[in-house]
């Protein structure tokens, strides 16, 4: 049986559960959770499908293509697919989902309206998955944009605080930076007359002359910059993280910013191999600079989303660096890295959201010292995730980092000695990184019990976050499940970049 059909009943089933609940009536507000859990569980189901199609032994290509002509005109075609890059982000697009689904059944934010939250979630998936399955640069784009509005509404509706303002905020920067990233595209389908991006990769790309390849990745690597967010881009990030209801951060630290990356490996990169060359040791300090930068303002912070929000604008610094070394090993680190962020983020702020439900705020300051105490496994959950985030050896985390330090130090680039210095000044952020998550558990876990205990976690809560601590684990013990299946899609990114290098 063809499976042909997988891909685009990926993106259809939460297309047409977000038209049910834009036309559903008020009667199905009783519902309207249980039949978001009800879409994203069929969605898992048919990413479980994919998966079991999927050539391990083939990653390196592009497999169960779906292409359509759409508007020939404008050389615009539906072309989706996946390989070894993008299967891992589709698996962990579909687990979250399913995972804030769940988590959101009982706790939709004020002012309620679950028919619209399930709805904008439910689009946001569409989004988040398109650009995972994209193999044409304009469809790429739609997917991109597709995003923006539903996590606007999230934020702006169902978060907290200053909460238009930092949805204000984050529709700006990320509107500004597509377009930067949209004029990247112009250029590169006028130069080489196609927006096939399995075609660029191949060579057609690399056929333009060196000017236009360096306008071109300038302006799609600024974009894409954005979104990652990598320093100094970032600042859209913490007020956006700090304002947005608990799912809305789990999806925009586990998901959307991997937006910005998965770009920069499936396009930049072997599109624009002269360029990349060029601009790659210049990524690699911004990376390193994110790093570092991270570590110090998450110690600063005086509440629990701002640490997660800053800690990651590090954690990606390690994404950029891996792929700035345009080796196997870097890139390998950088998707390595995706996964581990999204998986370890996702938990935190799910734990986070639920210290916030049970005491009404993050901040230090309102926060009791006695989270061990008075809800011990929340308590553990959030040292969990916190030692997974710092990079303990034997977690996820540990690998997406260790793996980036690894290519710095043996980069395809010639700038080596440059790369080794900035090896050492990464590796100093690690160490500042459990700087910081050690303040977190000292302050907010270690203290007396108090007179009236918390609530620990609940059954439902258990359910969507067991998935990402097993899953935590598993990659830490064995990280070749994930790696043997990236390799050899990321030997053939490095092969096409391969001809650039002197």
């Amino acid at each position: 049986m063809t499976s042909s059909w997988l891909l685009p009943a990926l993106l259809v089933v939460p297309l047409l559960g977000a038209l049910a609940m834009l036309l559903a009536g008020r009667g199905a507000e009783r519902w309207a959770t249980w039949f978001g859990v009800g879409v994203q569980s069929a969605g898992l189901l048919l990413t479980l499908l994919v998966m079991a199609q999927f050539s391990q032994t083939q990653s390196g290509s592009m497999q169960m293509v779906v292409e359509h002509s759409w508007i020939p005109e404008l050389l615009v075609d539906f072309r989706i697919g996946v390989d070894g890059i993008s299967l891992p982000l589709v698996v962990l697009t579909s687990l979250l989902g399913w995972c804030a689904a769940v988590y959101a059944v009982r706790r939709v934010a004020e002012p309620g309206r679950a028919r619209a939250f399930v709805g904008l979630l439910l689009l946001l998936q569409v989004g988040m998955l398109g650009t995972f399955m994209a193999l044409d640069l304009i469809l790429f784009f739609l997917f991109f944009e597709v995003v923006l509005a539903p996590m606007w509404f999230l934020i702006a509706f169902w978060g907290s605080g200053e909460r238009r303002r930092s949805a204000n905020t984050f529709i700006l920067y990320t509107v500004l930076g597509s377009v930067v990233m949209l004029l990247g595209f112009l250029v590169v389908i006028v130069e080489t007359g196609s927006a096939d991006m399995v075609a660029l990769a191949n060579g057609l790309g690399a056929q333009m002359s060196t000017s236009a390849q360096l306008t071109a990745a300038l302006l799609i690597l600024g974009g894409l910059a954005v979104k990652t967010p990598m320093w100094p881009l970032h600042t859209w990030l913490p007020d956006a993280h700090t304002a947005a209801p608990t799912v809305g951060s789990v999806l925009l630290a586990g998901v959307l910013l991997k937006m910005g990356t998965y770009g920069m490996v499936r396009i930049v990169v072997p599109t624009l191999p002269d360029a990349m060359v060029s601009i790659a040791p210049y990524l690699a300090a911004f990376a390193v600079i994110g790093i570092l930068y991270g570590a110090l303002a998450s110690y600063g912070q005086d509440d629990l989303k701002r640490v997660i929000a800053f800690s990651s604008v590090g954690h990606m610094g390690f994404v950029l660096l891996g792929i700035s070394t345009l080796s196997v090993v870097g890139i390998n680190a950088a998707l390595f890295g995706n996964i581990a962020h999204g998986l370890i983020t996702g938990l935190l702020f799910f734990v986070v959201g639920g210290i916030k439900q049970r005491t009404g705020s993050t901040a230090f300051a309102d926060l009791p010292r006695s989270l061990y105490a008075s809800a011990p496994r929340l308590g553990f959950l959030l040292g969990f995730a916190a030692v997974a985030s710092l990079g303990m050896p034997g977690l996820a985390g540990f690998w997406g980092e260790f793996l980036a330090l690894v290519g710095a130090y043996h980069p395809l680039v010639p700038e080596r000695l440059f790369y080794r210095v900035l090896l050492v000044l990464a590796a100093m952020g690690m160490v500042l990184a459990a700087a910081y998550f050690l303040k977190v558990l000292r302050r907010v876990g270690q203290g007396p019990a108090p007179e009236t205990l918390l609530d620990d976690v609940a059954t439902d809560e258990w359910l969507s976050w067991t998935p990402l601590v097993a899953l935590i684990v598993i990659l830490g013990v064995a990280p070749f499940l994930l790696l043997q299946v990236t390799e050899p899609a990321v030997r053939v990114v490095v092969e096409s970049v391969a001809g650039a290098l002197p």
